[in-house]
């Protein structure tokens, strides 16, 4: 079992870079956009606009934890411009504190998904996570949307 998920680890980095090299921008925006979806589901089930489903926040925490794995492949030297991205400079000049971001997402998000049982855990867990996670790094390294 261990080896299926290693090497499923190993082929989900090998298709990251090739996406990175291909158009880095494009995939980053992708996985982006999937971190925004699984974000919207959780927000629905803390705010009660959804039923708490379990199996739902322990995906989504999943998600983030791979796109925190994946994510420092997107940002090569080549794609700080072009592809409409909001990426802003600051990553580049800052790239080991952007990196450490990443790496914190994805330990926070693996530790969440191992407390999430229940509604009150997903309540008690979610908030500081989104802020400390998703909200600090978009404040410092993502352009604001006009």
């Amino acid at each position: 079992m261990t080896r299926i998920v290693l090497a499923a680890a190993a082929v989900a980095l090998a298709v990251t870079a090739v996406a990175a090299q291909s158009d880095p921008i494009a995939a980053r925006k992708a996985l982006m956009k999937k971190n925004g979806d699984e974000a919207k589901i959780v927000t629905a089930m803390v705010k009660g606009e959804a039923p708490f489903d379990g199996a739902k926040a322990q995906t989504a925490f999943a998600t983030f934890a791979d796109s925190a794995a994946k994510a420092p492949a997107l940002f090569p030297d080549n794609s700080k411009t072009g592809g409409e991205t909001a990426a802003l400079p600051a990553i580049w000049e800052n790239k080991a504190d952007f990196d450490a971001r990443l790496a914190k997402f994805g330990s926070a998000a693996k530790e969440a998904e191992g407390k999430v049982k229940d509604l009150d855990a997903l309540k008690a867990t979610w908030g500081g996570f989104a802020k400390d996670n998703c909200g600090g790094c978009h404040e410092k390294y993502r352009a604001k949307k006009s």
